[in-house]
C-alpha cells in the first residue's frame, strides 16, 4: 500500500496565486496599521486558499511487475559464416539460462531473418516491431548476438534502457570480394567498351598483391587474368553480338576465406550494332531492285554499298568507253579487301557473267564459312546455266535448282516448320497477303524450309554454314508485296527479320535458352526446332540442381517457370545449351561486407550506454546497474531494474472536506470580529 498526497485544484493554478498575492497583501496591510485580529483573518485566508487548492490523499494498492530483457539472435546468412551460427547457439543457451535464474526478471527472444528483397539484416526493426507490444516501463535492457553487420544502424529506439551488442565471428577471419564500380547498359557490338572492377581483401587478409580474375561471356569456357588487388582497374570488353550480352566474373576462392558468395559478379550489357553494312549486288535493273534499295535505305541505321550491273560485257553497241557516264565498280576492293566490313550481303537476281570472277565467289563462300551472313533473291537466271548455283558460292547454299520456273501465281504460305522459326512465326497479316507470280523450282540439300510456294515447294529455306549464314528465296517477286499487289504482304518485317537472324541476334535464334527474373522468381524460354525437349536443368549458388518441366506454349517455345530459393547466380542447361542468370544481385547484402565489427552498431550502442563485446573472448556476466549509469565495462553488461509495478487498486479522500473548510474559515473570521470588538 503506498500512499500519496495529491492536489485537484478547483481554479486554475494562476488564479490561485493571484488569490494567495492579495491575500497576502491585506493581512501585511493590516498588521501595518496595527488593526487587531489581522493574524485570525489571515488564517482563514490560509483555509480558504487551501480549499481551493483541492488538497486529496490517495492510497494504492500496488502488485509489483517483473523486468523484461530482449535478446535477439541473429539469424542472417552471413551469421552461418565461420563459427558464428555455433557462438550464437552457445550465447543464446547461456543468457537463457542467467536470466531464467534472476528473480523478477523475463527473457523475450526475438530472431532475426535476411529481410525481405535483398533488404539484408533488419536487427533494429525487429526491436522496434517487439517493443510495440511491450510497455517501456518494464525494459530492462536489449542483448544483441550477432555479427554487427546490420542494415537498419540508423533506425536504432529511443530506450531507457541499456543496448548490448554481443559480437560473433573471429578476429582471424578474412573475406574477398569482387566489386564492379562502373559498367554501362549499352555498348557498341565489336567495339571495346571499358568495365572498372576492384577486388578487395577484408579482414586478416594473407599477403597478395594478385588474385585470379575468370571471363565468361554468355556461359562460355572462361578466361583467366591476373589481376591487382585493392585497386580499381579498368578492363576493356568487346561485346560478341546484340541483345543481351551476359558477362560473369569471377575470383576463384582461396583457401580459408569465409566465403566465395561475394567472389562473383553478373553484368548485362544490350548489344547495339552502331551501322548496319549492306552489300547489295543486283545482277540487272528489273522492277523490284527498287524496292529493295528503298527498303534498306529507309533504315538509317544501314550503310548501303549497292553494285548494280547495268551495262554486262557481252553488250556492243558501239557507244566508245570516253562517252559512257558509268563509274568502274571497285569489285577487288569490295569482295576481296574489304568483304569482312560486311554485316550482310544480298544477291538480288544475279548470274554469272564473268564480271565477278570465280576467285571473288569463292570469297564469298570463305565470307561466310567464317561468319557472314548472304541472302541470294534467285530470279529466272538462278535455273539456268549461268546460276549462281554453278559458281563457287553454290557449295554453300542449301537447295540446287531443278532448272524449271513456274510462272504461276501463288500465295506464299508459312510452312510447319517456319510456324517454329523465329524469322516467319507470326507474321503480321497472315491470311491477307498478295500472291506473287514467279518461282524456281528447288531442290533443298540442307537447312530449313521456312516458306513455301506453289505445290508446296520451297520458297524460303535458312541454313547455317560453318559459323555463318545463308538464305534463299526462291522468287523476285516480294517487290510487289512492297507495291501493295492483292494486298501486300510483310517484306520489310521479314527482311528485317532475316537481316537480324543472318547476323546472330539471340532474340531471333531458333535454338536458344533464356530466362527472365522477376524477384525471387524466373520465366525459362526454351526456343526450338524440335518436335519435344526435356527437362531444363538449373544449378542454384550453393550447388544444388533442379529438373525444371518446360510446357509448350506454342510450336517451337516451351517456358517454365522456377523460384529460387535464394539471390545469387543460376546457371541453366539443356544439352548443349547452357545460360546464366541472377536473381537479385550477384552478392546478395548479406555478403557484401562479411567481416564481423561492432563499428555499425557502436553509435546505436554508446548513446544508450552499452557495450559492445566479442564472444571470441568468452561470455560476460550480467550485473545490475542504475539507470543513467554506464552498463558495460570489461567482462560484463548491465541491465537496470525498473521497479515497474501494475495498480490493483486507488481510494482517494479528501483532506478539506467542505463542511470542515466552512467551520475552520467561519470560526477564524468571527474571533477576528471578536477580538477586534474587545479593543
Amino acid at each position: 500500500m503506498i500512499g500519496t498526497v495529491l492536489f485537484s485544484p478547483l481554479l486554475p493554478w494562476p488564479v490561485i496565486a493571484v488569490l494567495a498575492v492579495l491575500t497576502l497583501g491585506f493581512v501585511v496591510f493590516a498588521f501595518w496599521r496595527g488593526l487587531t485580529g489581522w493574524a485570525l483573518r489571515g488564517m482563514a485566508g490560509v483555509v480558504v486558499l487551501a480549499a481551493l487548492c483541492g488538497p486529496l490523499y490517495q492510497q494504492e494498492d500496488r502488485a509489483p511487475l517483473s523486468d523484461i530483457v530482449l535478446v535477439v539472435e541473429d539469424r542472417s546468412a552471413s551469421q552461418k559464416l565461420g563459427a558464428r551460427d555455433a557462438q550464437t547457439s552457445a550465447a543464446i543457451d547461456n543468457l537463457t539460462s542467467t536470466l531464467a535464474a534472476r528473480e523478477n526478471t523475463e527473457m523475450r527472444l526475438l530472431t532475426v531473418n535476411d529481410g525481405p528483397d535483398d533488404g539484408g539484416t533488419l536487427l533494429m526493426d525487429t526491436i522496434v516491431e517487439a517493443l510495440a507490444d511491450e510497455p517501456l516501463s518494464r525494459i530492462a535492457g536489449v542483448i544483441a548476438v550477432s555479427d554487427g553487420r546490420i542494415h537498419d544502424a540508423t533506425r536504432a529506439p529511443n530506450l531507457p534502457a541499456p543496448l548490448h551488442l554481443l559480437q560473433t565471428g573471429e578476429a582471424t577471419d578474412w573475406d574477398r570480394r569482387l566489386v564492379v564500380t562502373g559498367a554501362p547498359a549499352f555498348a557498341i557490338i565489336g567495339e571495346p567498351v571499358t568495365l572498372k572492377l576492384k577486388i578487395e581483401d577484408q579482414g586478416a587478409a594473407p599477403d597478395a598483391t594478385l588474385a585470379r580474375l575468370q571471363i565468361s561471356v554468355d556461359g562460355a569456357p572462361p578466361q583467366t587474368f591476373q589481376m591487382p588487388i585493392g585497386q580499381e582497374f579498368n578492363l576493356p570488353v568487346t561485346l560478341p553480338h546484340g541483345g543481351r550480352n551476359v558477362i560473369e566474373f569471377t575470383v576463384p576462392e582461396e583457401a580459408g576465406e569465409l566465403t566465395a558468395r561475394n567472389n562473383t559478379a553478373l553484368i548485362q550489357i544490350n548489344g547495339v550494332r552502331d551501322r548496319l553494312r549492306v552489300l547489295l549486288v543486283s545482277g540487272e535493273p528489273h522492277a523490284g531492285g527498287r524496292t529493295w534499295r528503298n527498303l534498306l535505305k529507309s533504315d538509317s541505321s544501314v550503310d548501303l554499298v549497292h553494285f548494280t550491273i547495268l551495262r554486262p560485257p557481252e553488250k556492243q553497241d558501239g557507244v566508245p568507253v570516253g562517252e559512257l557516264s558509268l563509274i568502274a565498280f571497285p569489285t577487288r576492293e569490295l569482295f576481296l579487301e574489304k568483304i569482312d566490313d560486311f554485316d550482310l550481303i544480298i544477291f538480288d537476281r544475279y548470274k554469272r557473267r564473268g564480271i565477278l570472277p570465280a576467285i571473288y565467289l569463292e570469297n564469298v563462300a570463305n565470307y561466310i564459312a567464317k561468319g557472314g551472313a548472304v541472302l541470294v533473291a534467285a530470279g529466272p537466271d538462278f535455273a539456268g546455266a549461268s546460276s549462281l548455283f554453278r559458281s563457287p558460292l553454290g557449295r554453300v547454299l542449301p537447295a540446287e535448282p531443278t532448272a524449271r520456273v513456274i510462272e504461276e501465281p501463288f500465295l506464299p504460305t508459312v510452312t510447319e516448320l517456319g510456324e517454329r522459326h523465329p524469322v516467319t512465326e507470326n507474321l503480321p497479316g497472315r491470311g491477307d497477303w498478295g500472291r506473287w507470280l514467279r518461282q524456281i523450282d528447288l531442290t533443298t540439300r540442307s537447312g530449313h524450309t521456312v516458306m513455301s510456294g506453289d505445290g508446296d515447294r520451297p520458297l524460303l529455306v535458312l541454313d547455317r554454314v560453318e559459323e555463318g549464314r545463308v538464305a534463299l528465296l526462291a522468287s523476285d517477286h516480294a517487290w510487289l508485296w512492297s507495291r501493295g499487289h492483292e494486298g501486300g504482304g510483310p517484306q520489310l518485317e521479314l527482311l528485317r527479320r532475316l537481316a537480324h537472324w543472318m547476323m546472330g541476334e539471340p532474340e531471333l535464334e531458333e535454338e536458344a535458352l533464356t530466362a527472365n527474373a522477376t524477384g525471387q522468381s524466373m520465366r525459362i524460354t526454351r526456343r526450338t526446332m524440335s518436335d519435344d525437349i526435356g527437362t531444363v536443368t538449373v544449378t542454384a549458388p550453393d550447388g544444388t540442381r533442379t529438373e525444371v518441366e518446360m510446357t509448350q506454349t506454342r510450336p517451337g517455345l516451351y517456358e517454365g517457370n522456377f523460384d529460387g530459393p535464394e539471390i545469387g547466380l543460376y546457371r541453366l542447361e539443356d544439352g548443349e545449351l547452357e545460360s546464366v542468370i541472377g536473381l537479385g544481385p550477384a552478392a546478395p547484402r548479406e555478403f557484401v561486407e562479411t567481416i564481423a565489427t561492432a563499428d555499425v552498431m557502436q553509435p546505436a550502442v554508446d548513446v544508450l550506454r552499452g557495450g559492445a563485446l566479442r564472444l571470441e573472448e568468452g561470455m560476460p556476466r550480467l550485473r545490475e546497474v542504475r539507470m543513467g549509469r554506464p552498463a558495460a565495462g570489461r567482462g560484463w553488461i548491465g541491465i537496470t531494474p525498473r521497479n515497474a509495478y501494475q495498480t490493483l487498486d486507488v481510494r482517494q479522500m479528501f483532506l478539506l472536506p467542505p463542511w470542515l473548510v466552512l467551520l475552520l474559515s467561519a470560526g477564524f473570521i468571527t474571533a477576528g470580529w471578536l477580538r477586534e470588538g474587545r479593543r
